[in-house]
């Protein structure tokens, strides 16, 4: 009996909705009878069916009376409550599936071991902790938010060689190649919310959006105290729901919300519990130095995503110093390097072989 083997199943079967699945968490479920897959099945989207579900409807017809003599692998426990959809716990109960072997318990205060009591009190034999740090990594950002109760933070810059993020006068200087540029576009599709300051979008006008890949569009977060940046930016357009977070105002005009905070008391903590409160997994911070750096220095960040591009500058803005970072992965993308960080005071850790 493999177990790692069908857990790994499970993992490559929850990354087919990357992106897609928030505020869930991704999950792959494989159902084996004698050491043969006879149903598979994965959470889609929001709202749509759970993993253990759509694994028990692809059973063929001829191998339903298998079920009850079968295996579920799961990557996260079955839930217990009624949501978008019934309990999966239940459904696996009604099907008298055997045994369920489980990587990761859910910190889901509304499931957090329900689930496998169900199974137990039914006599479904329960494992767990099947490459439990694995299914960490895998759903980070959905036990960040319901552990730390706040968004999975991840930091990404661009930096020259002699280590600078931009030119002394700030203007719009491009370090990275294209297939670069389309990482970080494909990135945006994976995260429920993007960020930058002020003076990065006055400068550089970006539009925050994946326009390279197709995919969802992340929640737009611009920090703007005095609401300098003029409504004519593209960071006002249709393209994507926007938060101005401001100390002037709250209010919601179209598809842009006005989120009032006070910029002169923990700013910071604030925005993680409006995030929170408004159920954003995940957010990546790509503005300038000084947005980058109030992140860094209080240590709030889990993951860094840093490019090296092989452009010089001599001077300019200095790229931010991490600590308490933990080399995870150095790889190149065309003729750039890139680093991935993870905070060392983070339960999250990356394990090799695992998708970023």
């Amino acid at each position: 009996m493999n177990q790692e083997l069908y857990m790994n199943r499970c993992f490559s079967l929850a990354l087919q909705a990357r992106g897609f699945t928030a505020p869930n968490p991704m999950v792959g479920a494989v159902l084996v009878y004698n050491n043969v897959i006879i149903g598979e099945g994965w959470h889609q989207q929001y709202g749509g069916n759970h993993a253990e579900v759509n694994c028990l409807n692809s059973v063929k017809e001829e191998d339903k009376h298998l079920i009850p003599e079968s295996r579920m692998y799961v990557n996260l426990e079955p839930c217990a409550h009624h949501g978008k959809t019934p309990p999966c716990a239940d459904r696996l109960v009604q099907e008298k599936v055997k045994r369920v072997i489980i990587a990761n318990t859910d910190p889901f205060e509304q499931v957090s071991g329900r689930g496998i009591e169900i199974l137990k009190q039914a006599g479904i034999i329960v494992t767990t902790g099947v490459l439990e740090k694995e299914g960490l990594w895998l759903n980070r950002r959905f036990f960040c938010f319901h552990t730390f109760k706040r968004p999975y933070i991840i930091l990404k810059w661009a930096q020259t060689v002699d280590g600078f993020i931009a030119p002394t006068d700030r203007s719009r200087y491009q370090i990275t190649g294209k297939y670069s540029q389309m990482l970080v576009h494909k990135w945006r599709t994976e995260e429920a919310a993007i960020m930058t300051g002020t003076t990065t979008t006055l400068n550089d006008n970006p539009q925050l959006t994946a326009r390279l890949v197709e995919g969802k569009q992340p929640l737009r977060i611009i920090l703007d105290r005095s609401l300098k940046v003029p409504q004519t930016h593209n960071v006002y357009d249709e393209a994507a729901d926007t938060w101005i977070v401001n100390e002037q105002m709250e209010d919601l005009d179209g598809n842009v919300h006005f989120v009032k905070l006070d910029f002169d008391h923990l700013l910071l903590e604030q925005l993680m519990r409006r995030l929170y409160e408004a159920r954003i997994l995940s957010v990546k911070i790509e503005g300038g130095a000084a947005l980058l750096n109030s992140f860094t220095g209080p240590g709030l960040w889990d993951e860094a995503r840093v490019f090296k591009g092989e452009a010089r500058l001599k001077q300019g803005i200095p790229a931010p110093v991490l600590t308490d970072a933990v080399p995870a992965l150095n790889t190149f993308v065309e003729r750039d390097t890139l680093d991935i960080f993870v905070n060392n005071n983070s339960p999250f850790t990356y394990v090799k072989g695992m998708e970023i």
